[in-house]
């Protein structure tokens, strides 16, 4: 038996956290088409009959615009910190950008091993996919380079073997039977905030985020109460709705997931709410659990 910590970092959209949801088996972590989605580090849990793997999903690493931004790049650099192993998560599909340079520049930093996680190869051809081994080959000395598909679970069995050889702690941080470090008042909030991109697309950015304010479990039900936070009262609008059907559209696909995940009737009730400049100012980061890192 043995086990280790595994650092996932990349620029943002790249897949790190349905790579992670892959590898784990469930949702822990939720996935967008719209960069930044993680603005938290999520530690996913694998286990198997020989090992345990603590996978952190960070948000990805990008030039910030305000003290949200700095926060979420403090979070990935102290992702990397205490890893026994990194993995370096690219886009097969996009050129090579200043983004990826800026991370590996960063990695040089760290003595940790690196792995090079190619994602989303069902994208490309197989000519194409060697023609970026060789090209990222060439930027970084990585102890390992992995092509995979995140989305159709192609060749994580492969990834998963190879993370094997970098991790030797002989007993398990986490049970059994757990998926993730997590809250089940995080997970529930992050279900919303999916569920509001999902709907909204593009006309909310992502000055949005969920708080969740109550969770009262009854004999046969949960009430969960959870407040959307916008930063203008035009975004205000636009998730409401007309008439209130945009909130009743998000409300009744969170409510469905979030009885498959607590295996019980829910009902749930969803506020929005304006802080204006909530990203930018740390009194309001902080009371919407965004906490500092050294």
């Amino acid at each position: 038996m043995k086990s280790g910590f595994i650092g996932v970092v990349g620029r943002p959209n790249v897949g790190k956290s349905t790579l992670i949801n892959s590898i784990v088996g469930r949702k822990v972590a939720i996935t967008s088409s719209k960069p930044g989605t993680t603005r938290n580090i999520i530690q996913g849990i694998y286990n198997d009959e020989e090992s345990q793997m603590v996978f952190v999903d960070t948000p990805g690493i990008h030039k910030p615009k305000h003290k949200l931004g700095d926060y979420l790049n403090k979070q990935a650099y102290y992702s990397i910190k205490d890893v026994d192993v990194i993995l370096f998560l690219v886009d097969a599909s996009v050129d090579l950008g200043r983004g990826d340079n800026f991370i590996l520049e960063k990695l040089k930093e760290v003595d940790t091993p690196v792995v090079l996680v190619i994602n989303k190869v069902d994208k490309i051809t197989h000519k194409e996919i060697l023609e970026k081994i060789v090209e990222y080959k060439d930027l970084y000395e990585f102890s390992e380079i992995v092509p995979l598909s995140a989305t159709k679970d192609d060749n994580i069995d492969a990834l998963i073997k190879t993370l094997k050889n970098y991790i030797s702690d002989p007993y398990k941080y986490y049970g059994d039977n757990d998926i993730t470090n997590r809250p089940m008042s995080f997970l529930i909030s992050e279900i919303v905030r999916e569920k509001v991109f999902y709907k909204t697309g593009e006309e909310v950015p992502h000055s949005i985020t969920c708080v969740t304010e109550n969770v009262e479990k009854k004999k046969t039900a949960y009430n969960i109460e959870v407040s959307i936070i916008v930063d203008r009262e035009s975004l205000k609008k636009i998730v409401i709705g007309h008439k209130g059907s945009k909130i009743k559209e998000i409300g009744t696909l969170a409510r469905e997931e979030l009885e498959v995940l607590l295996d019980s009737r829910v009902y749930l009730e969803l506020k929005v709410k304006t802080v204006k400049k909530w990203r930018d100012k740390e009194s309001h980061l902080s009371d919407l659990g965004f906490r500092e890192f050294d």
